[in-house]
């Protein structure tokens, strides 16, 4: 369901503007554009935000308005003075400079230049004009207007309100917002990506469109305007659909080049889609309607009225016939659109095999991948590795003589002999060093016992000798 229109004063930037500051936003800023530069271009911003905020927000519109569905244009005109009316503030003065400025920075696009122009938002144009542009007309009139000769405050000026101001309606039209409608592009293609399964899930017409993809708006159905908008920014400038006679093609930008018209092909797979489509809500329908007799049948036999229960029971059974048909219908139409996907992705299938054969026999016809070239670079590789084993082998042979290194097995064994009988030595002195040692403790260890036994002997006379008395 769509959200009702936000309240102007909940909304980013004016709930966090101070009433001091939004006075000021609201005031005719034209001539800080020659006084503060910084500060005009701040506050330009600002309204570049607050525009933003109510266009998507729908609060722009009341709900009766024919346009309160749209939350990608602008529609600057009398009631968008009204809409942002504010306590404190009062209206806002500098809208129209705003606009102004915001449309000569391409921030916003008249609709009709939007949708009738064939060169992308993006093309900087030609390089030479803007050159010249830069180099010479903006610097000329620049020099006028510190003259006094152009401008709002120019001599022919004087007398009549400024470009942009409170009472001009010059500045009154439709603008595309370039910044919404590239944040709802890129939310389609987030979504289309996510639910590509099939070739049919590519097509769709203006209508299914406008329902698929309404919620990215926030709205149940996406107005005929914002589409207008959203198709011709996804296809000029993005490049991601294709569109012909309300066929609409989302692109697959790794596949062929094939893909990006409408073939007659897609043609019939949307018309099988609709009618899949079409034939699941006509049952719906049905069901709902049977649903409802089973309920008034119910009701009537309550109030005992068992006529009118009967012939709701009879319109039941006549719309389970149809619903049965109807169900056959879908089946049969499933099981088509299913066949006629499954041809047309191995018809892709096959164009990959195709291109998969000419590479790889491409790669094959390569002259250093032909049997005889392959033949002797493995012969050239077997002697490249025999000289190696035998440069190596002679380079260990010099090593050795070069650290006189000449000596037998039978020298190598003797020497091991030597060193394990020298630890043996080592070993046998150490036994005996031990035995000396604990010999020493234990004979030490006897006449401590033989002096403590004497000791004891001694306190047991005395303990006898003092109990006798």
């Amino acid at each position: 369901m769509a959200k009702p229109p936000t309240s102007l004063h909940t909304l980013q930037p004016f709930s966090t503007t101070t009433t001091t500051r939004l006075q000021a936003l609201y005031s005719d800023i034209s001539r800080q554009k020659r006084s503060n530069p910084a500060s005009f271009h701040s506050n330009v911003d600002w309204w570049r935000r607050a525009l933003e905020s109510i266009v998507s927000s729908g609060v722009q519109h009341s709900q009766d308005s024919p346009f309160a569905a749209g939350r990608l244009v602008l529609h600057a005109e009398g009631s968008l003075i009204d809409c942002l009316k504010m306590k404190g503030a009062g209206k806002p003065l500098a809208i129209g400079t705003v606009v102004y400025e915001l449309s000569a920075s391409k921030a916003i696009i008249p609709v009709s230049s939007f949708l009738s122009s064939q060169q992308s938002i993006y093309d900087p144009g030609w390089l030479p004009t803007r050159i010249a542009s830069l180099v010479i007309v903006k610097p000329l009139w620049w020099t006028l207007e510190q003259m006094g000769i152009v401008g709002d405050e120019s001599i022919f000026s004087a007398g009549s309100h400024s470009r942009g101001g409170y009472n001009d309606r010059e500045w009154w039209g439709e603008y595309v917002m370039v910044s919404l409608i590239e944040r709802a592009a890129d939310a389609i293609v987030e979504v289309q990506q996510s639910k590509i399964t099939s070739i049919a899930d590519r097509l769709y017409d203006i209508s299914s469109f406008k329902r698929e993809f309404a919620s990215v708006l926030g709205q149940d159905v996406i107005s005929d305007e914002d589409s207008s908008v959203l198709l011709k920014f996804l296809e000029r400038d993005r490049g991601f659909v294709a569109i012909d006679k309300g066929v609409i093609k989302f692109l697959d930008k790794c596949g062929n080049r094939d893909q990006a018209h409408i073939t007659p092909v897609d043609r019939g797979i949307l018309e099988l889609k609709t009618a899949v489509t079409r034939m699941q809500a006509q049952i719906e329908s049905l069901q709902r309607k049977i649903d409802e007799c089973t309920r008034k049948a119910s009701e009537a036999l309550r109030h005992k009225r068992k006529e009118l229960a009967l012939n709701h029971l009879r319109t039941r059974k006549q719309l389970e016939d149809l619903n049965n048909k109807r169900l056959g219908s879908l089946t049969t139409l499933e099981s088509t659109l299913i066949t006629v996907e499954a041809a047309a992705g191995d018809i892709d299938i096959m164009r990959v095999y195709e291109s998969s054969t000419a590479t790889l026999r491409a790669i094959l016809a390569h002259p250093s991948l032909q049997r005889d070239s392959v033949e002797r670079t493995m012969d050239a590789l077997a002697e490249a590795n025999i000289d190696a084993k035998e440069i190596d082998e002679a380079i260990r042979a010099e090593s050795d003589d070069a650290l006189n290194i000449h000596q037998t097995d039978e020298d190598l064994k003797k020497e091991l002999d030597q060193l394990v009988a020298e630890a043996r030595v080592e070993g046998l002195e150490a036994d005996e060093g031990e035995q000396m040692i604990l010999k020493h403790k234990l004979a030490k260890g006897s006449t401590v016992g033989h002096e403590r036994g004497i000791v004891q002997k001694t306190s047991d006379d005395v303990m006898a000798e003092v109990l006798v008395a």
